[in-house]
Parts: C-alpha cells; structure tokens; sequence
C-alpha cells in the first residue's frame, strides 16, 4: 500500500480492520440486539420558505458515489455515462439538476463525484461540456481509496498475475469519509463556508438536493441524517435501519451483516418496514471533529467474499474488507432518520430498471427531476438473461422502450426483439423458443383488445 501512494492514514485504517478479520470479527449485528425503527419524520411533514431554503442550500455541497463501472450490465467504463433519458447521460442530469438548483436559488452548491482510477478520466471529459460547473478552490472529483484483496484462507494479499489490478478493491462506500479527509476536500468545502454534505449513489437520479430537508437539518441542528424509503416484498436484499438496544442508537444492518439463521428477520418488510435509500447528509465540523479522533468513525466491519477475478468463479477465493457510509448513523450521536416518497429512490442497477427509466411511465421535468406520469406502484420488469448486458438490451430494443404507461408487469423470455411502437397493457408474458420479433404498433398483454 505504500508502494501505491496510499494515504498513511488509510493504511492505518485498513490495519486496524484486519486485525478485526484476523480476530474473528465479522461485523455481525444478531435481531435480539436491535428492535424495529418506527415513527420516523416523513419529508412530507416538512416545508421551508424560499429563504430558508436558499440559505441552507448555501451551507450544501452535493457528494455523488462515481466509482462503480457497470460491469454486471456489461459496460466498461463508468455506470453513469450510461445515456438513462432522452439521450442523457446519468452525469448530464446530475449535472443540471444542481445547476438549476444554483439558478433557482442563487447559491454555488458545489458537485464532487468520488471516482475510482477507473472512471475519474470519462467522467472528467463528459463534465467538461458544463464548463460552469465547478466551483472556484474546490475540484469537480476526488478520489476514492483502494486496498489488497486477501485469500480467504490465510489472510495475505492475493497475488494474480493475469491482471494485477485485481489484487486490488474499493473498501466499500463507506471510505467517503476518510478521502475526503485525505484528498483534503473536506477542509477545502470547510473553508468555503460549506456545513453540510449531501451524498448518494450516482445511478440513483431520484437522489436530488432537496432544499427542505436541508432547512430542515439546519433547523433541528441534526449531525447526521439518513434518508429511507417505505419496505415492499421487492426491498427484502436492501439494508434497513434499526435501534440499537444496548443504546438506543439508531444503526444500519446491511444483508452481511444477518447471523446465519436469521435472514428471514432481515427480510420481513412488516418487521422492519423501511429501507435505507443510501442518501446521507452529513455535518461537516462533526465529521471533522470524529476523524481527528482515535480510532475515527469506527464504522462496523462488512466480510465480502468473492473471488479475485469477479468474471471467473473459479479464481481464488478472497476477501475484501469493506464498510458501509449509512454505518456512520451509527456512530454519530445525534443521528435521525427521516421517511421519504420512494420518488428519492430510483437507482439502475440492471436493464429492468433502465428500461423502466427510459419508458414512457416518465419525464424529466424542467428543473431536471425523474417524474411519474402515471399513479400506482411501477410495473414488475423482468426481462430474462436476453437483455441484462446493455449492448444486448439496445439491440433488442432497436426502437426504444416499449410504452409501458399502462404496463403491471413484463417478463420476457427468450430470443425477443421489439418492433417500434409497441405497447405493453396489464400483465406480459412472452416466452419463445425461437427468434421471434414483436411487430410494430402491436399492443401485447392480458389488457389488450385481444388479450395478445
């Protein structure tokens, strides 16, 4: 590691978890130590006046998670120069999103991607068509850490050979604290005036910078907050909020965080009935104040076990030591969580989430936000196998998404490809044997004319 030029102080952050692994920690968080979250403030019990709004907005950065490439969608470059709507990419709307929000508001509302070494060049290059967007004394990008992949079975760096870079993984999203504090971003938005940050994912394009939780943040001088979302049946692999017993603190249990035997805790909605959307804001002195501390955040320890090569199942077995940032709730007293319209929560992680992005269900509206033109929950989309690596999912898709406004479900499998025009109506189910092409205009589903 410093071979590599990492920072002294990761490097003393990632010995101290590992002798937690070495230990036998595994970051475990058993259902009899924590009890449901409940009453929670709701976003829509929340509204400030414009001049409230305007000068908390003044206090905000924007902090957007860029380090992932898409890999399992089959892209090679970063995720979010992905074309999601209209043309756009993931970067240009988030781009315009905050630049609205500073003419709206006649604020500077900085923008910072956490990049990888993977994605800092391409996401550079596309920024430059929006040559206001950065924010004198402060850079458009930092860059998140990295650290070795052990072998599971004794510890040591993995050595690979047939690509060296493998050898090497992010320590999870929750290493935003600590390069920010590296890249010395944090004390640069410090000496700006800047209070708070607000971060998320990149490919979740319903996580803007909402002026009313910012007043509001101010208001009940919150150190910490974390954004949720109601639980469905389809939120069960998602980490969900809870209060600590022993304290109660509020704390994050992710999916590797369940004790073998208790997964079905985990994945009980009515128990636990919220998720978390992975939107945090953060009070900068607080975080500076804690990572000046010994032993800093302490978030809890997250095991992932995967193989060196991700592409190949039969490589070597390793770990990678990661944390996660919603953990920092539960490091920080003062922390609160708030419930807001799943409307925040729009992330593309697979090409049934971008289909349904790029569907007809939705807009972007003139201050650049994701809108639902269509009331209801969103349709169940599962295209199979076919479609999941997007150069598979444009191919057959040559048109365009279907329309899908009056769609409940699409489920498709086999060799399909999709005329332009096409309209999904109720529930649709297409299962092929050979190649087959959905003519143009044709109306499918239990809910067309012919019930097609």
């Amino acid at each position: 590691m410093v071979e590599r030029g990492i920072d002294e102080r990761s490097i003393a952050v990632f010995e101290s978890y590992y002798e937690q692994l070495a230990g036998g920690a595994r970051g475990l968080v058993p259902e009899g130590s924590i009890e449901p979250l409940t009453e929670l403030p709701t976003l829509a019990g929340v509204r400030a006046g414009d001049d409230a709004r305007a000068t908390a907005l003044g206090l905000v950065a924007v902090v957007k998670l860029n380090g992932g490439l898409g890999t399992s969608m089959g892209l090679t470059g970063a995720k979010t120069a992905l074309p999601v709507r209209d043309g756009l990419t993931f970067l240009d709307v988030i781009a315009r999103q905050v630049l609205g929000l500073r003419e709206r508001y006649g604020v500077a509302l900085p923008l910072l991607f956490m990049n990888s070494f993977r994605t800092r060049a391409q996401t550079e290059q596309l920024l430059s068509a929006y040559p206001q967007l950065p924010v004198e004394g402060l850079p458009l990008g930092f860059e998140q850490g990295s650290e070795p992949k052990l072998r599971a079975g004794d510890l040591y760096p993995v050595d690979w050979p047939a690509d060296a870079e493998l050898q090497w993984c992010p320590p999870g999203h929750g290493d935003v604290y600590l390069s920010l504090l590296t890249s010395g971003v944090l004390d640069a938005l410090r000496a700006r005036g800047i209070r708070y940050v607000f971060i998320s994912n990149g490919d979740n394009l319903g996580a803007t910078c909402d002026p009313d939780i910012a007043a509001w943040l101010i208001e009940h001088e919150v150190p910490f907050l974390a954004e949720v979302c109601q639980r469905t049946v389809n939120d069960r692999k998602g980490g969900h909020l809870a209060r600590r017993r022993a304290d109660g603190q509020i704390v994050l249990r992710e999916s590797a965080m369940v004790p073998a035997g208790e997964e079905h805790y985990f994945t009980d909605e009515t128990r636990h009935p919220t998720f978390n959307a992975n939107n945090l804001w953060l009070d900068l002195d607080v975080l500076a104040r804690r990572l000046a501390q010994p032993g800093g955040l302490g978030l809890p320890i997250i095991v992932n076990r995967k193989t060196v090569d991700p592409s190949d199942k039969s490589s070597t077995e390793v770990i990678q030591i990661e944390t996660a940032m919603g953990s920092a709730i539960g490091s920080i007293d003062g922390s609160a969580a708030m419930l807001v319209p799943r409307s925040r929560f729009r992330p593309v992680k697979t090409t049934n989430e971008l289909a349904l992005l790029r569907s007809d269900r939705y807009r972007l509206d003139d201050s650049w936000q994701i809108e639902q033109l269509v009331d209801g929950p969103e349709p169940r989309i599962d295209l199979g196998p076919g479609f999941t690596l997007v150069p598979d999912f444009e191919r057959r898709f040559p048109a365009g998404v279907p329309s899908l406004r009056r769609c409940t479900s699409l489920q498709v499998r086999g060799d399909v490809t999709f005329g332009s025009g096409v309209v999904c109506a109720g529930a649709v189910t297409l299962e092929v044997d050979t190649p087959t092409t959905v003519p143009d205009g044709a109306v499918i589903g239990d809910s067309a004319p012919d019930g097609v």
